[in-house]
């Protein structure tokens, strides 16, 4: 196969092009590093089989090109990360929406199937856990700059779908749900990697909000094979599936397994979310997915426990840590 990764110098679209360089088709990445980075890629920038383009996925004529070359289009670029998402609020509408409009419509033109990575964020304030794909998306205020992120990843969905249902332009929907792993940053607001990183340089670990709130942590390899195996079967066209684990923990346990696993003295400390994000901060209790649809078709199953994937990443930043890099 000859892919296209939008957003392919990011966290989850870099393995994701580790896994089809290593199966032996070609990969095509577009990525303009705002929240990616090329030390995500640089391990491929020399394969025959692994082409890059630093660009945005608003350029159409660039965007165009690389989908007339290729078979399918993993759609993964987006604003990403609630720091980034509160600070930045046009950037993210801008990004997501704009971005999702290019793609698709330069796909339609030759047909190719294109998955569009969304999020658990649509879920909203929805209390109906675990979630479904086919239950109702609960949004907060619109004077809440919090929800303008799952706003804008529902509209992609709402577009992606009518592209289906009107144009027969063969789109998958996956939502993600807190993929986590080596490569992952912190610098937007996630939360294993600012974690481990302050556990491991021993300064205090910072829970916001109370910490009883619950979610669930998919390993980066189990949800890149799922994307894999959703890219390739025809039966998920025009659908909608959730992706993660559904091992849920609350986030003052996961601060506390993280200081265990890095063997910490760091202190736990709590922050209220008006003053980690913005007054008004509105969080949901509990984010867990049911993940048997996207079981039922092909056979996803978490592979690797929470304790596995904080220690991949413990490991990561250890490794960068001993190299001189933060």
């Amino acid at each position: 196969m000859r892919v296209l990764i939008t957003g392919g110098a990011g966290f989850i679209g870099s393995h994701l092009s580790d896994a089809y360089v290593e199966r032996g088709d070609e990969v095509f990445v577009i990525d303009d590093l705002s929240t990616g980075s090329i030390d995500n890629i640089a391990h491929l920038k020399q394969h025959p089989r692994f082409h890059y383009a630093i660009d945005t996925v608003h350029n159409q004529p660039v965007v165009a090109e690389l989908i007339d070359s290729c078979d399918a289009v993993f759609h993964l670029a987006a604003a990403v990360g609630v720091k980034l998402i509160v600070e930045s609020p046009v950037r993210t509408i801008e990004t997501n929406v704009r971005g999702t409009e290019v793609v698709l419509a330069q796909a339609n033109k030759k047909k190719k199937k294109v998955l569009v990575a969304s999020t658990s964020e649509v879920y909203g304030l929805s209390n109906d856990v675990p979630f479904r794909e086919d239950g109702n998306l609960v949004m907060g205020a619109t004077t809440k700059g919090r929800w303008s992120y799952a706003c804008s990843k529902a509209i992609d969905e709402f577009l992606a779908l009518a592209y289906w249902r009107e144009k027969k332009l063969p789109t998958v929907i996956v939502r993600l749900f807190n993929t986590v792993g080596p490569r992952q940053t912190g610098q937007y607001g996630m939360v294993i990697p600012t974690f481990v990183r302050q556990a491991l340089a021993g300064r205090p670990v910072t829970v916001y909000g109370t910490g009883e709130q619950t979610r669930c942590f998919g390993f980066v390899k189990d949800v890149i094979g799922a994307l894999i195996k959703l890219m390739e079967k025809d039966e998920a066209v025009g659908q909608v599936f959730n992706v993660g684990s559904n091992e849920e923990v609350s986030i003052m346990e996961l601060a506390r397994r993280v200081k265990k696993l890095t063997g910490s003295n760091s202190e736990i400390v709590t922050v209220p979310y008006d003053e980690a994000y913005e007054e008004g901060f509105e969080d949901m209790p509990r984010r867990v997915p049911d993940i048997s649809k996207v079981s039922a078709l092909v056979g996803f199953r978490p592979t690797v426990t929470l304790d596995g994937i904080l220690q991949s990443v413990i490991e990561y930043y250890s490794g960068r840590q001993s190299n001189g890099r933060s």
